[in-house]
């Protein structure tokens, strides 16, 4: 068996009967992809059947040198995943990464913005910018509010619907990783600000393919993650702030800024889409720190 013929499997076993995203599948397919140019490349194109241990050995002790431990063991993770696939479909008897560790990791906490960083970003969008005859600077801002006030993944606001738009209850139906759907609350300030990009959007010229889709660039289309983060790296340039923001920053200062305000893990857990509440409560660590810091700042005592 080819790796084309067996990748080609493995890309609809994960679309079909594990259902993940096309994000998540590629993400799969680019490394196991990376495995393969290493074997080709030390001249021993060997079929995925015969994969040994050894193997996987050389190939993790190539890309120790090149990458960071987190990136490491995400790799080693999907070559788990593979071959326990393979095995699962009786094409091999074990799995060969069974016996590789992945690399230890310290806990990472995520960047966060200050309401003000984010009061700053939004002051800066202007809100007369207009590319083709298009004002993008009110999508713009609607973009980074939906983005904040909802704790949305880049993949999931691109994502979203005009239908998806349940204003009168105050909801939006926000499709997660897996398809997973789940309702979040939405503000009155940013139905507001969606429903002015709406009637700007009335006026321009929309792919057929992309009629539902609530943001759109200047040609109608729905619009790229790439593009997403390239407005929130001008708008971050253009204040001069020394931080690393991204459209997963405001998603972790949604949730940090609720915690730090009383709001309840298993609610915030549910407005994430976290399967799990233990993915949630890396939080809690942030919330600790933020504690730590008011009682060094101004307890008599510290």
């Amino acid at each position: 068996m080819n790796w084309t013929t067996i990748l080609i499997d493995y890309k609809n076993y994960l679309k079909l009967e594990r259902g993940l995203s096309d994000n998540t599948i590629s993400n799969y397919e680019y490394d196991i992809k990376r495995f393969i140019s290493f074997l080709n490349h030390n001249s021993n194109p060997k079929s995925p059947t015969v994969i040994k241990d050894e193997d996987i050995q050389q190939f993790i002790y190539k890309i120790s040198k090149e990458l960071s431990p987190r990136s490491q063991a995400r790799i080693i993770s999907g070559l788990r995943n593979f071959f326990d696939y393979l095995v699962f479909e009786n094409y091999r008897e074990t799995n060969p990464v069974d016996q590789i560790e992945s690399p230890r990791l310290g806990r990472k906490l995520p960047d966060t913005l200050s309401i003000e960083d984010i009061d700053n970003i939004i002051s800066a969008i202007d809100l007369n910018y207009q590319f083709r005859s298009v004002n993008l600077g009110h999508r713009n801002k609607a973009i980074i509010e939906t983005l904040y006030s909802c704790g949305l993944r880049v993949s999931e606001l691109i994502g979203l619907n005009i239908s998806d738009l349940y204003f009168d209850e105050g909801f939006i139906k926000v499709s997660g990783k897996g398809n997973k759907e789940r309702f979040v609350p939405i503000g009155k300030t940013t139905q507001n600000l969606i429903n002015i990009w709406i009637d700007i959007r009335k006026h321009i010229d929309i792919n057929p393919a992309d009629k539902d889709i609530l943001f759109l660039n200047y040609k109608g289309s729905k619009l790229t993650r790439a593009m997403v983060f390239t407005i929130i790296k001008k708008l971050v340039e253009k204040i001069g702030l020394q931080k690393t923001v991204s459209p997963h920053t405001f998603r972790h200062s949604f949730a940090t800024h609720l915690l730090e305000n009383g709001a309840d893990l298993r609610a915030i857990q549910m407005m994430l889409g976290h399967e799990s509440i233990t993915t949630t409560e890396i939080y809690t660590h942030m919330d600790k720190s933020h504690l730590n810091k008011i009682i060094n700042t101004f307890h008599p005592r510290k």
